[in-house]
């Protein structure tokens, strides 16, 4: 097992998003036509599918491509399915693209209206909500949970999409917390917060409240379950496998409004940066395509501008403003061409900087030799890493500017992938 240490001297002093430094919001973006809704999984015949070209959905409906078992996503508005496509993600993730034609008039469905608040109520209808919950740890031979994390805070830098919604949703997050309590049998629920923002959780429902400190990486999970609660994530596992389970304070909110209303929530807040740096709270029906967003934001888009899905830190880059704002999209981050470093195929220099850096003390320079060379087999086995815990201060630190971030996150698919297809019944 790798030990995770606290930041040394040679960590770079940077600091999360703190929610006075945003203005407050949030602004609403309104799709102008399409939305396009992204379900889990992929199809090989459109006559296995159950919803066709041409169907009609209301807003609030349950949409199963895959049947009643399968995944699923809720139409955020009300329209006619126009067009049903497989579409890529990153690292090999599959989904069913649902693009949708908005209709002049609203309808909504009212399946969910006057549904229990139960664990069977969660996973058939709350599975795809903002901040996308992680209810499928309560769901099948999971590991068992103990303790929910309640996180006010968000894992990236110039994201404050989860404080903004603890502070201003906190009757929804309460609401949320009582019925995860209820419906999970889980009665352990400790709220998680920047230490600058302790005050004002007294009434939560909660059994504790913790703070982090305000520099990156303090709100990795990983760090988290180390710091606050004295526990090692053992190399290649989850907290989920030590009994923790990370809900965004967005997710339980989600939950709380769900069962306050009678409707599924369907709108998702997300922090938005601009080519400026200037950062303010938005929110759109999920499904929006990021080019409505930033055309609602009044920013313009040109040849080598990048658009990223997440923070600076652990984001990915959007290769088409049509993809659309998801479930658990907390930022978009516009980048102006030539503004950002470029990521390079110079060799390792071997300055031990990310070696210095890494919160989980890993021989980064050696790992990414390997990686380089497409051995990952050794690089799992002689480098640890699966001890990584994805915070992206090896490519923040490299002067050669190799992108080791990525680099160990495709290992790490790579690996995953193997293995499945050795695995028994692969």
């Amino acid at each position: 097992m790798t030990k995770l240490l606290s930041a040394g001297p040679n960590t770079p002093l940077m600091t999360y998003e703190l929610l006075h430094q945003t203005p407050l919001g949030p602004q609403h973006i309104t799709a102008a036509k399409d939305i396009t809704l992204l379900v889990p999984g992929t199809f090989e015949r459109r006559e296995d599918l159950t919803v066709k070209v041409g169907d009609g959905v209301r807003t609030g409906q349950k949409i199963s491509p895959f049947g009643p078992a399968g995944a699923y996503a809720v139409s955020s508005v009300t329209g006619t399915i126009r067009a049903i496509a497989p579409m890529s993600g990153d690292y090999g993730r599959r989904y069913t693209a649902l693009t949708i034609t908005k209709a002049p008039a609203e309808q909504t469905d009212d399946a969910f209206s006057g549904q229990a608040p139960t664990l069977e109520t969660l996973l058939a209808f709350l599975r795809a909500a903002p901040g996308n919950p992680p209810l499928h740890l309560f769901a099948g031979a999971e590991p068992a949970v103990h303790t929910i994390l309640v996180c006010g805070l968000d894992a990236d830098l110039l994201v404050a999409t989860n404080q903004y919604v603890i502070k201003a949703e906190l009757a929804a997050v309460s609401r949320g917390i009582a019925i995860l309590k209820e419906a999970t049998g889980v009665p352990t629920v400790v709220i998680v917060v920047p230490r600058d923002l302790v005050q004002g959780f007294g009434h939560t429902g909660a059994t504790a409240l913790k703070a982090v400190d305000p520099i990156y990486p303090a709100a990795n999970p990983h760090l988290i379950i180390h710091r606050l609660f004295g526990q090692e994530v053992p190399m290649g596992k989850s907290p989920a496998d030590l009994g923790f389970a990370l809900f965004s304070a967005e997710s339980v909110a989600a939950i709380g409004k769900a069962f306050d209303t009678g409707r599924l929530p369907l709108d998702k807040t997300f922090t938005l940066v601009d080519k400026q740096g200037r950062k303010s709270i938005l929110s759109a029906r999920i499904g929006t395509p990021v080019a409505d967003v930033l055309a609602a934001a009044g920013i313009t888009t040109a040849d080598r501008d990048r658009i990223i899905a997440g923070g600076p830190m652990t984001g990915a880059a959007v290769y088409s403003e049509e993809m659309p704002i998801r479930a658990d999209t907390d930022a978009l981050l516009v980048q102006a061409a030539g503004s950002f470093a470029l990521t390079s195929d110079y060799p390792c220099v071997n300055c031990g900087e990310c070696v210095r850096v890494c919160p989980a003390r890993m021989q980064v320079n050696m790992l990414v030799r390997f990686l380089e060379a497409g051995q990952y087999s050794n690089a799992a086995d002689l480098y640890d890493l699966d001890a990584c815990i994805e915070c992206g201060l090896c490519s923040y630190v490299c002067v050669a500017h190799i992108p080791i971030f990525q680099y160990i996150k495709l290992a790490k698919y790579e690996l995953s992938r193997l293995n499945a297809a050795e695995a028994p019944n692969g």
